[in-house]
């Protein structure tokens, strides 16, 4: 019987689709919004993506230790329907005519700081519902989730836009997160709480930076995972603004375009485990990383016409390689921490990722402002293959496969 057989992690897995999708609307429909509705310059864009990742710089660490204290399934409901709430709170203020640019960005930084709770304890409680064993059969379903979201999400939320508007694209987001919350509130298996005992915030957070620092492919996984984040966030404040005024393109033809390149994450939650257990998880890993940085340099080549061919390829290949390093390292990640430091590992591979993401965006927007936006992506490309020299150069090299003890 496979992981979805198991009924409280299948409504985690349910509750998990219907997040990533609303996802993936609002990762469209905000900087549309922004560029449609309110006229706002690249720079202010490239503040929306740096607002919602801001919290990780600033709470990571401290969630991470607070999630190893706590029950998690009541941080995941709280975050969802906090979440609806706030994203809620924006086509009601279109509505009435009252929306502006403050608004967005405080909606984008607050859903941001309840992202960074439930990313820490959604990516803690897996390991309470399976056993070890099972923690790669369940981590592909999840990317397999996050890669329907990526090919789906990009098109419905175009066809959205197109028909309701961004407003009510963020509405139906809204309503997502919702039914996320519903999802949540139905698993059964008892969540216990840890036992009370004297903690010290800082202490704690060593504890787990500790054992980043003690195992060398937590540490390289973690190192590569900033650095080639960092590149991406820069790409990723100015792709759909270069897209829609460089190129001219409507909210619908942008939102098939990210159908058409995302394939490739489809592809690789179908296949991650076979080639992992074709080639090995180490030899995975760090080929992913050099197909990553490889992917990345046909962005800056997109244009009008065939030129957009160059887009769908760069999508592909390199959301085929995100899903691979996610689910392996995801995976080994959570088969050598112990339990009890679970939530703190977390936390800091997250915010070695996404922390840095505020200061890419700001980059890459200031960028755009100076160099202009084709060669904004050119310099993001050349800095994501750049990081692939961290997974090649490590010890993953002389490795096959990840096992929690005896690597071999």
């Amino acid at each position: 019987m496979g992981v979805l057989g198991i009924r409280d992690f299948r409504r985690l897995w349910l509750a998990d689709l219907a997040s990533q999708l609303g996802s993936r609307i609002d990762f469209l429909a905000v900087p549309l919004l922004a560029v449609t509705a309110l006229g706002a310059p690249v720079f202010e864009v490239s503040l929306l993506r740096t607002a919602q990742a801001l919290p990780y710089l600033v709470l990571g660490l401290q969630v991470g230790a607070w999630c190893d204290r706590i029950r998690h399934r009541p941080v995941l409901i709280a975050a969802d329907a906090g979440r609806a709430v706030l994203i809620a709170s924006v086509p009601i203020a279109a509505l009435f005519g009252v929306l502006g640019m403050a608004q967005l960005l405080a909606v984008v930084f607050a859903v941001g700081v309840l992202g960074v709770f439930f990313d820490v304890a959604h990516q803690t409680y897996v390991p309470r519902l399976l056993p070890i064993e099972r923690l790669p059969e369940a981590n592909t379903r999840l990317q397999t989730n996050r890669s329907i979201a990526a090919v789906a999400g990009p098109g419905l939320a175009g066809v959205i836009v197109q028909a309701l508007g961004t407003a009510g694209a963020l509405a139906v987001d809204a309503a997502s997160y919702l039914w996320s919350a519903l999802w949540l509130r139905r698993i059964e298996t008892p969540d216990v709480r840890p036992e009370p005992r004297k903690r010290r915030l800082l202490r704690e957070i060593g504890e787990g930076l500790r054992v980043v620092r003690g195992d060398r492919i937590l540490l390289t996984i973690g190192a590569h995972g900033a650095v080639s984040s960092f590149f991406q966030s820069a790409h990723l404040a100015v792709v759909v603004v270069f897209l829609a005024r460089d190129l001219g393109l409507s909210p619908w033809v942008i939102g098939m375009l990210g159908t058409a390149s995302l394939t490739g994450a489809l592809t690789a939650g179908l296949t991650a485990r076979l080639l992992g257990e074709r080639i090995g998880q180490a030899r995975a890993l760090w080929g992913a990383a050099v197909l990553f940085g490889l992917a990345y340099q046909l962005y800056p080549f997109t244009g009008r016409g065939w030129a957009l061919a160059c887009y769908v390829l760069a999508g592909f290949f390199t959301s085929y390689s995100v899903i691979v390093l996610s689910v392996f390292g995801v995976s080994f990640q959570q088969a050598v921490t112990p339990p009890e430091l679970l939530g703190r590992v977390n936390a800091i591979s997250q915010t070695l990722v996404f922390g840095v993401v505020p200061l890419g965006s700001l980059l890459g927007g200031t960028l755009a402002g100076t160099v202009g936006m084709r060669a904004t992506l050119h310099i993001a490309a050349a800095g994501v293959l750049a990081s692939a020299a961290i997974m090649v150069w490590s010890p993953l090299r002389k490795l096959r496969d990840l096992t929690p003890s005896g690597r071999r």
